[in-house]
């Protein structure tokens, strides 16, 4: 009896030990340290991001585009600007694969040298129009009153007219050239981006940090730069990437009718505005240039697509 009671005890107490451990366990892993830490803004977003198959399939071409312009010279089979009569309008093959042009000079090449021309036109332009649109946009959330008005005045104004011909007046009065063709597609571009930070500007004005920073006597600049842009960095890329494919198709439309790019110098849409007399005999001439730019504004504009549904927490589930 006296071995039984004392087996029952050593149960009980193996039982008990069991039970305390099982929690302490249960404490430890409802303790804040030995939690899994917590996710950054920009890392939630990146793993959405990775889902969206289309949106990676476009960042991948986006990457090949960029470094097809940064390696032009090294990747372009011949001179784009090499002129050679013989081979004038040769069909594509053999050592031209995309054939030649009116004065001989390699299709391929030019085209390669033409994503250097159309690249630096979206990301420089739209680089200016990010600069303008935000302080605008900013300076009318902010302080409100009359400077809103005023700003929201100068949006309603630059949105009334169409942006083409807008951009065919700014163009025909500064000149043709891809600086001024830079400046006036910056110029030109910066109404978005204005309304949208505007509209933020306004919402985060409100929050209680903000509020907190201005009653404390915080300068408006430091407020802007440290609080503000921040939290509209996340508006700033999808308007940018957005942004971009529109500049481009712009600047081929400028360069089609003249005010863009200037020949010797390779454009998509100069190229294709030099093929017009030859569409009918050399249909490869206008084809390929026209292919380049439907699939870089394509690949840039489902791009901007599938960072806004990232980055955007309304559009997460």
């Amino acid at each position: 009896m006296a071995l039984l009671s004392s087996d029952k005890n050593d149960s009980k107490v193996k039982e008990t030990e069991r039970v305390a451990a099982e929690a302490s366990q249960a404490i430890d892993a409802g303790k804040p340290g030995a939690k899994k830490r917590a996710q950054s803004y920009w890392a939630v977003s990146w793993n959405i991001f990775k889902k969206n198959r289309l949106g990676m399939l476009c960042l991948v071409v986006v990457g090949i585009l960029c470094l097809v312009a940064i390696l032009a010279p090294l990747l372009a089979p011949y001179d784009p600007d090499a002129q050679e009569i013989t081979n004038m309008l040769k069909a594509p093959g053999g050592a031209h694969l995309f054939g030649t042009d009116e004065y001989g000079r390699d299709v391929l090449s030019r085209v390669i040298y033409g994503c250097r021309i159309s690249l630096s036109v979206g990301v420089v332009s739209q680089a200016i129009a990010l600069v303008i649109g935000f302080a605008a946009g900013v300076c009318a959330g902010y302080f409100g009153g009359k400077v809103d008005a005023v700003i929201s005045f100068a949006i309603q104004v630059f949105s009334s007219f169409p942006f083409l011909l807008f951009a065919i007046v700014v163009m025909f009065a500064m000149g043709p050239g891809l600086v001024n063709l830079y400046v006036a597609l910056g110029l030109l571009g910066w109404t978005s981006t204005a309304r949208l930070i505007r509209g933020d500007v306004m919402r985060l004005k409100g929050s209680e940090y903000i509020q907190s920073c201005i009653l404390s006597g915080g300068k408006p600049l430091r407020i802007i730069m440290k609080h503000l842009l921040p939290n509209c960095v996340s508006t700033l890329i999808v308007v940018s990437t957005l942004g971009i494919p529109s500049a481009i198709l712009s600047e081929a439309s400028l360069s089609f009718l003249g005010l863009g790019v200037q020949p010797p110098m390779s454009s998509w849409g100069q190229m294709i505005s030099a093929s017009q007399p030859y569409i009918q005999t050399s249909t490869y001439y206008s084809v390929i240039p026209g292919i380049a730019i439907i699939i870089t504004v394509m690949a840039f504009n489902l791009l901007g697509d599938a960072l806004r549904d990232a980055l955007d927490p309304k559009m997460r589930s």
